[in-house]
């Protein structure tokens, strides 16, 4: 799950969950089950066929936020694509409604192709320098490249904007990263007392919980992370929290965090990974869905460096490969520098011994700017049972 999405706010905040066009598949018998969708996709009333895929700009901005939404509530990456294909008459058109491109380069960076957004956005906040939404993206992928000046530069543009909640939390976040972790801590618990918006207070305890997890505040994070996600469920923020348990060795809370949530790549690797540490069996049922699933993106001729920290993940507390975990790693640095993948690469690293590889990705974290103890401190998170 892209940490991108939690920064989708003024443009998805009222977005609601309704039917969108699906490809046509004929069964051979009329019992025939085709697929069995998440919950909250079952939810869904299906699109009459009759309807028109797009009927204006206004209305394929309203189909492609309530795709967008969906991806980010369920993980389920079709809706990325049900997106696109809303979008498709104005996708990488230059004379493109502003809006339309900003919703593209969401989808671009739903799926990882982060060069491709940067370059959409760039194009459309330069013909609309005042569009926030663009701003927060463009900010949100800044830092996930370890950018902090640039993304601190579209904070500000945020701010001139009009935007000054979004801008307050896109500067302050940007500047925990950059280690300022009290002063953006005190920032954020100033804003959540300032608001009394649930979805807003709980992305703001969402930002607060991985300041302080930066910080080394364990235990302060957690209890932010669980009143977040009190206040209003979120699949990002519930795997956040999950890496928290994980890494303090509390694998039986790991599992609860993760109960609800639905069944996307992400998840199963966490859940396989805290019953392995439990010592039971059943991690390796999960272990073979995660094999499958990865064989079944090569026969779809998807790039495997798209999904690479969870490949390396993966590796590293699956298969006990910690080699290939490294590799994995330093080449999904190249794709995105988030403090997990930094500190994959690190763990990796560590666990095979390579003190070189090790000092170069420190040297990397330090030439970045990023202040991270948890990154200092790179130990294995628990023993497992082989």
């Amino acid at each position: 799950m892209p940490k991108f999405c939690r920064w989708i706010v003024s443009a998805l905040a009222a977005a609601q969950l309704s039917a969108l066009a699906v490809t046509e598949v004929q069964p051979s018998r009329d019992d025939e089950v085709l697929e069995v969708l998440p919950a909250v996709t079952r939810s869904r009333p299906a699109r009459a066929t009759s309807t028109p895929l797009v009927v204006s700009p206004a209305a394929a901005a309203l189909r492609a936020r309530q795709d967008i939404a969906v991806a980010r509530q369920t993980g389920d990456t079709r809706y990325w694509g049900r997106a696109q294909a809303v979008l498709a008459p104005w996708w990488d058109r230059p004379d493109a409604p502003v809006e339309l491109a900003v919703l593209q380069a969401t989808v671009q960076q739903g799926r990882h192709e982060f060069a491709a957004s940067r370059k959409v956005l760039t194009a459309a906040l330069a013909r609309a320098p005042g569009h926030a939404q663009g701003w927060l993206n463009l900010a949100a992928l800044e830092r996930l490249s370890a950018r902090y000046p640039e993304a601190l530069g579209a904070c500000e543009a945020v701010a001139r904007a009009g935007q000054a909640l979004y801008a307050a939390a896109c500067r302050l976040e940007t500047q925990s990263l950059q280690g300022q972790h009290q002063s953006a801590a005190q920032g954020l618990q100033a804003l959540i007392a300032q608001t009394t918006d649930t979805s807003q207070r709980s992305w703001l305890l969402s930002l607060l919980a991985e300041s302080q997890e930066r910080s080394g505040q364990g235990r302060a994070a957690a209890d932010s992370y669980a009143r977040s996600l009190a206040l209003a469920p979120d699949l990002y923020t519930s795997i956040a929290y999950s890496d928290l348990l994980l890494r303090t060795g509390k694998a039986s809370q790991a599992l609860q965090a993760l109960a609800a949530l639905p069944e996307t790549d992400a998840v199963l690797l966490r859940r396989a990974a805290a019953w392995r540490r439990l010592g039971e069996p059943r991690w390796t049922a999960e272990r073979a869905v995660l094999k499958e699933r990865a064989a079944e993106l090569q026969r779809r001729g998807d790039d495997p460096a798209l999904h690479g920290r969870e490949l390396a993940l993966t590796a590293l507390w699956l298969d006990d490969d910690a080699p290939r975990a490294l590799a994995l790693a330093r080449r999904n640095l190249l794709l995105q520098r988030e403090p997990i993948d930094w500190w994959v690469a690190l763990e990796s690293a560590r666990q095979a011994r390579d003190a070189a590889a090790s000092a170069e990705i420190a040297h990397a974290i330090r030439e970045a700017g990023l202040h991270d103890m948890r990154l200092t401190t790179a130990r294995p998170t628990a023993k497992v049972a082989k």
